[in-house]
């Protein structure tokens, strides 16, 4: 079981979360709000559809943890150009300030983690990582269309 690929990938997954948490040093963070912290830094003005798709989080608990954030003042949701169909969230002063931490977290962590790795190691994991993740989304378009 511990040298299977989900298993090491669901591990690695739990060490990188802890250690994020552990160092952010706030007590107000959940575990669903740093990436989406870091995809409204570069993407500032995003609809919940896009946020939810690229952060691999269902809508409806996107919903919740929008909620969560707005009451930190993270966030603010508003419309735009009078379209009243989409709600758009941007980040708060507070919030880019908070996802700036996040990143030079994840940049930390993400360096001690490849550490031992040479550059052509990395490079190499990172193309099979990204394999990986067009392979789920494949299969997961399959299993929709079933």
């Amino acid at each position: 079981m511990q040298n299977s690929i989900h298993y090491l990938i669901m591990a690695n997954y739990q060490q990188f979360q802890k250690a994020l948490i552990s160092n952010i040093h706030n007590p107000e963070l959940t575990s669903g709000q740093p990436k989406i912290l870091e995809y409204l830094l570069f993407h500032e003005g995003a609809v919940q559809k896009e946020i939810a798709e690229a952060c691999y989080i269902e809508p409806a608990t996107l919903t919740s943890v929008l909620l969560g954030m707005e009451n930190k003042k993270l966030i603010i949701r508003k419309n735009k150009n009078g379209n009243r169909r989409n709600l758009y969230v941007y980040l708060t002063e507070k919030g880019k300030d908070f996802a700036c931490k996040v990143i030079a977290q994840f940049e930390k962590i993400e360096k001690c983690a490849l550490s031992n790795l040479s550059e052509q190691e990395t490079t190499l994991l990172t193309e099979m990582l990204m394999k990986i993740s067009e392979n789920m989304k494949q299969r997961s378009i399959d299993n929709e269309q079933k």
